[in-house]
């Protein structure tokens, strides 16, 4: 029995719990005066975090620390002037399509994101490099100060070379990677939903220190598993020790908003009983945890024999003080049986409910019944929602059946893939209408071709979110002889051959079902009727947005640098190659606003208008004082949510002035901005 705490809350406890609620990386151990653990505050990390410059001040604690961590923090915490450009050259279905695919460095992607995807995304799965010593990382920069780096991010169009090769011979080999790793999960942690979840693929290498920065990051609390992933292939190798594993750590956002994934492992045979709809076992239970006690069953308590007499007896459990007398299924008369009991207080809720179905403490629907033995059983009948995950993970092939995959739709790449059903079953996990999955280590693109394809299986509305670095191809790869110059042209030609296999093969399932073959369905009728189950059920587009310096010219000038004839160039802020598209997605950026939302075009008073998910968002990109006021009341007619012009649109500013009166009267509620 608890005590009464007989004192004020501690206040500071639950302080600390705010902080770590928003900033788990902070939060350490320390000692009290009787030399007991209890959690606190590291304040000098706390400082950091609250910092747009570098914070000195370490002390004694435990922690993971390398050279380079406060610069990692830093640099998660920079602002950049970047945008997204979007290419409808390189996407499938850009206009209906809700899957995203950003070409770019993800560090920059992930710091895009934070606005519009902030708390949406339910699952990531990433696959990072392993460190091994011939992997590439990222070689971010460090050094800069904040504003450094958003003035210099102006200025470099090409990132140069980016990746280098961490060789274990390199003084910083962890650090670096660890460099690499931590300002990108500490991100990625923000896109994640309060329930959502990330499973990170890594190797021994690494596997010590990236738990550690997951706990930093993630928290300690919020540690799910780690999975063994057993890599089927060739062991003949003279090691020590044949390496057949590698992991898959997994961490939630909030352990307890954490749903139990509704997956059985598929090594479970399907005669096991958690496939069968109802579950049944005895509650006679004898032991120090179940006294004995007396129940009465009442006249009617069900049984499995429907004629019959179970004999008064105390040689066997449980043991019946009369005879009970069994017709049609249940008792004739009151029965009282002795034993000790598992679920007693549910036993006599059925009882108490006239023998009724009851629901237990996971709303299972729940009944007793007296068996052929005699003895007490309880059934519960199972919901669909059906959770056996097992921390080991067997056949699901290895790189060798992902390379195969990869091979069969006619691509090629020759790092180490992922099998397509691994990344299936981890998806599987995540369960919920239009659940986000994030890959910002693309790769082949892996992650987007399980989503498809499990969406074609069972019928979800899952989207998926790809990150890749145009990372150039190995000139002696298989790949480069292809055609393919980058991994990034690899990862968006598997989705496109990907989801026209995953389409065809529906179609073919489909053609089938109505017993006919492929040829006389397509000179059929219904054709059009089996053609548009697949296309509304199936979303195998993606649109492609390309990290790129920010759509607005540099402005951010010395005094001293500018001239009298650079004002001039001034007089519009945008760059002179980027197009109203480009400007577009740089508004849905900086609003927040969801960038697969659709989007079609109007002319309105003859101007072209962009129109997002109907009336979210308007936007108008003219210039040379192009916006008037008779145009400004036909749009406003269109009630619009929010609507943005270009600066250089407005004649003046008495008529820009105007334009917000215009809306004021006309649409109230419209937001009106510009760039």
């Amino acid at each position: 029995m608890e005590k009464l705490k007989m004192h004020s809350p501690n206040l500071a406890e639950k302080n600390i719990a705010r902080i770590a609620a928003l900033f788990p990386d902070c939060v350490t151990e320390t000692v009290d005066e009787n030399g007991n653990p209890k959690k606190s505050i590291d304040f000098d990390l706390l400082r950091q975090e609250l910092s747009t410059h570098m914070v000195e001040g370490p002390q004694e604690r435990y922690r993971l620390d390398w050279p380079g961590k406060r610069e990692a923090l830093l640099t998660a915490n920079a602002p950049i002037a970047k945008t997204l450009r979007p290419c409808r050259e390189e996407s499938v279905d850009f206009d209906t399509t809700e899957n995203l695919f950003i070409e770019g460095d993800n560090l920059d992607a992930l710091k895009l994101m934070q606005e519009t995807y902030l708390g949406k995304v339910k699952m990531i799965y990433i696959d990072p490099p392993y460190n091994t010593g011939k992997d590439f990382i990222y070689k971010d920069d460090f050094k800069q100060s904040t504003d450094e780096y958003l003035r210099d991010s102006e200025q470099i169009d090409e990132e140069g070379n980016r990746l280098v090769a961490n060789t274990d011979s390199n003084g910083r080999f962890h650090s670096d990677w660890l460099s690499m790793m931590y300002p990108r999960l500490k991100l990625a942690r923000n896109l994640l939903k309060n329930d959502g979840v990330i499973f990170i693929s890594i190797d021994d290498n690494e596997m010590s220190n990236l738990r550690k920065i997951c706990d930093d990051i993630f928290g300690v609390d919020n540690f799910l598993v780690n999975f063994a992933w057993r890599t089927d292939g060739n062991f003949d190798n003279q090691a020590k020790f044949k390496k057949c594993h590698e992991y898959i750590l997994g961490f939630a956002k909030q352990e307890q908003s954490f749903m139990a994934p509704s997956v059985i492992d598929p090594n479970v045979p399907k005669t096991s009983k958690l496939y069968k709809s109802e579950v049944r076992n005895t509650i006679v239970k004898n032991g120090p945890k179940n006294p004995v006690s007396i129940i009465k069953l009442p006249i009617g308590f069900p049984s499995d024999l429907q004629k019959g007499t179970i004999n008064q007896r105390s040689d066997s459990w449980p043991h019946y003080l009369c005879d009970a007398i069994i017709e049609n299924g249940m008792l004739t008369k009151e029965v009282e049986i002795q034993s000790g009991w598992s679920s007693k207080d549910l036993l006599l809720s059925f009882i108490s409910n006239k023998c009724e179905s009851v629901t237990d403490n996971k709303d299972q629907e729940t009944r007793f019944v007296i068996s052929t033995t005699g003895t007490i059983e309880i059934i519960k009948k199972r919901s669909e929602y059906q959770s056996h995950v097992i921390s080991s993970l067997h056949n699901f092939g290895g790189p060798q059946k992902a390379v195969s995959e990869i091979q069969s739709i006619d691509v090629k790449f020759d790092d180490y893939p992922k099998p397509l059903s691994l990344v299936k079953y981890l998806c599987h996990m995540v369960k919920g209408e239009h659940d986000i999955i994030l890959d910002f280590f693309a790769g082949s693109a892996t992650t987007a071709h399980a989503v498809m394809q499990l969406n074609a299986e069972d019928g979800g509305k899952r989207t998926f979110i790809m990150v890749q670095l145009p990372e150039e191809c190995d000139k002696k790869s298989e790949a480069f002889k292809a055609g393919y110059k980058t991994i990034a042209e690899i990862s968006k030609e598997r989705i496109r051959r990907a989801g026209k296999k995953i389409k065809e093969n529906l179609t073919a399932e489909s053609t089938e079902k109505h017993g006919k073959d492929k040829e006389d369905l397509f000179n059929s009728s219904s054709v059009s009727s089996v053609s548009s189950v697949v296309k509304n059920k199936l979303d195998i587009g993606f649109r492609v947005l390309k990290v790129d310096s920010s759509n607005m010219a540099d402005i951010y000038y010395s005094p001293d640098k500018l001239s009298q004839g650079s004002l001039f160039g001034l007089a519009d802020n945008i760059k002179h190659d980027r197009n109203p598209e480009d400007l577009l997605f740089q508004v849905l950026l900086d609003w927040g606003i969801d960038l697969t939302l659709p989007i079609t075009k109007e002319i309105i008073a003859d101007r072209e208008v962009f129109f997002v998910d109907d009336n979210a968002l308007a936007a108008c990109f003219v210039k040379d004082g192009e916006i008037t006021e008779v145009f400004c009341k036909e749009l406003a007619k269109c009630q619009p949510l929010r609507v943005v012009f270009r600066d250089s649109g407005f004649k003046d500013d008495s008529v820009k002035i105007n334009v917000e009166q215009i809306f004021k009267l006309m649409s109230p509620h419209t937001k009106v901005k510009t760039i």
